[in-house]
């Protein structure tokens, strides 16, 4: 399957490390060379890097790791197609626009078909992947639900969370959804996260003998939530999520965990 990378931040934060140890997954450490994307947020609206090649042996994907592109948030990608060929349309992450804000989606997983409820609406596939119809169901649902942003932002969670959880009767679905704003992450089956705050150390990468000194590249106010489908480094602790399970982050901090559905 495919794997996930997101990070939530309180202050602009590149992602180059994270990103490093993340792309070697996509053809050279890991299986999963049938594309990548990565998402930027800059306020409201996402600048997205897609390629349909191997995220390890990608130019672009060089380019992106030598850039220290600076966003409270991003969403990253690479792909192992289960449905949908190979080609630009089906690469993660999506993005639609709501409330006059960007979303982006990247899926992990198989959803067989979509629960039974209203059909149409504005948001609608592009590509041919099972994740992308169910990204336009989940945002088709909100957009009915909340035709503006609700003054109450649990209130938009809790929706989320039940939404997510009835497309998950009908496959595996781990996910990341961002609008600049605050990051939902779905653990179906497996997704971990950890919170970078003070005081920082040194971090070493698991799939490339790379480390960092967080200390020497922060601030104390700083405050950085990473969160992906495996452990990226091998001396530090990540929380492993319980299936059925949906965490929301806001500027850097897990500020809710909510369930999702039955555990499987």
């Amino acid at each position: 399957m495919c794997e996930l990378l997101g990070m939530d931040c309180n202050t602009p934060t590149d992602i180059q490390f994270s990103f490093t140890g993340f792309s070697l997954r996509g053809g050279r450490t890991g299986p999963h060379g049938d594309g990548w994307g990565l998402a930027f947020f800059d306020g409201a609206a996402a600048r997205t890097f897609l390629d349909a090649s191997p995220c390890a042996e990608s130019p672009l994907s060089a380019f992106v790791r030598s850039q220290p592109i600076k966003t409270l948030q991003a969403v990253a990608h690479i792909r192992k197609k289960t449905r949908g060929p190979t080609r630009l349309a089906n690469t993660h992450p999506f993005v639609r626009e709501l409330w006059g804000r960007n979303w982006v989606f990247a899926h992990n997983g198989t959803v067989r078909s979509l629960p039974p409820g209203p059909s149409g609406g504005r948001f609608t596939p592009v590509g041919q992947t099972d994740s992308e119809r169910a990204f336009c169901r989940l945002m088709n649902r909100v957009a009915r639900r909340f035709p503006t942003a609700p003054a109450d932002p649990s209130e938009l969670w809790t929706y989320v969370a039940r939404v997510a959880g009835e497309i998950a009767r009908h496959g595996t679905f781990n996910f990341l959804l961002g609008n600049g704003d605050v990051l939902f992450a779905r653990c179906d089956t497996r997704l971990c996260f950890i919170e970078r705050r003070a005081p920082f150390g040194r971090a070493t990468l698991k799939d490339q003998d790379f480390s960092i000194d967080f200390g020497a590249v922060t601030t104390p106010r700083d405050r950085v939530a990473v969160v992906a489908t495996a452990p990226l480094t091998v001396d530090e602790v990540w929380t492993h999520g319980e299936p059925g399970t949906l965490w929301v982050f806001r500027r850097g901090r897990l500020v809710a965990t909510l369930r999702s559905g039955a555990p499987r």
